[in-house]
């Protein structure tokens, strides 16, 4: 399962930290959200924080201007994820918002991709229960301000596949994350970390 292409639904402080991220790690990235402005004020965030890394020689002025050349946007969730090999939803923390995103994912995105939630508190297991594609369900549980912050949880739900971790832990690294796996256990309260170069069970 190769990730080229990384949409992220919403453009607020996480999504547009996580768009910023994607792309510079190299992946066609579309940052969506319903509202223009959210989307402007999102864009004008990322080019003064690929600025400052030149300003600060964290990156070239090339590597800058590659990272802005990869990311679009969009005012549409259907029409920004038919091409996502990975779609990450970046949304307020409420289970009716995230089940009603994740149908529609589940509808729109192609056969295969894989759909990742930023919740930190609620269960991957339940969203997933909604789709047609569990075993392409996981959490990505960035840490505020993502950009900023080293960690990266992938959380395998109850049906998330081996593929789908993988794929994610390699999305996490390219993004300059130390990627851990945590399994989601059986009764949704509790979870267990586990390096992400092993296996979990």
């Amino acid at each position: 399962m190769e990730v080229k292409t990384i949409t992220v639904i919403g453009a607020g402080t996480m999504g547009r930290g996580i768009a910023c991220m994607a792309a510079q790690g190299g992946y066609h990235t579309v940052l969506e959200d319903l509202s223009a402005g959210t989307l402007e004020q999102a864009l004008a965030w990322i080019q003064a924080r690929l600025d400052e890394g030149v300003a600060r020689r964290k990156l070239t002025g090339k590597q800058r201007d590659a990272a802005i050349g990869l990311i679009r946007t969009s005012r549409s969730v259907d029409e920004s994820i038919r091409e996502a090999d990975m779609v990450i939803e970046a949304t307020p923390e409420e289970m009716e918002t995230k089940l009603e995103i994740f149908t529609l994912l589940d509808k729109f995105a192609r056969p295969g991709a894989i759909l990742a939630s930023t919740t930190s508190s609620l269960s991957v297991s339940e969203i997933a229960t909604i789709t047609f594609r569990a075993e392409h369900c996981v959490g990505m549980r960035f840490f505020i301000p993502a950009p900023n912050t080293k960690l990266l949880e992938v959380v395998r739900a109850l049906e998330t596949s081996d593929e789908t971790i993988f794929a994610c832990t390699e999305v996490g690294r390219r993004m300059g994350k130390e990627v851990v796996v945590v399994t989601e256990s059986p009764d949704l309260s509790r979870a267990a970390s586990t390096p992400a170069s092993t296996s979990t069970p």
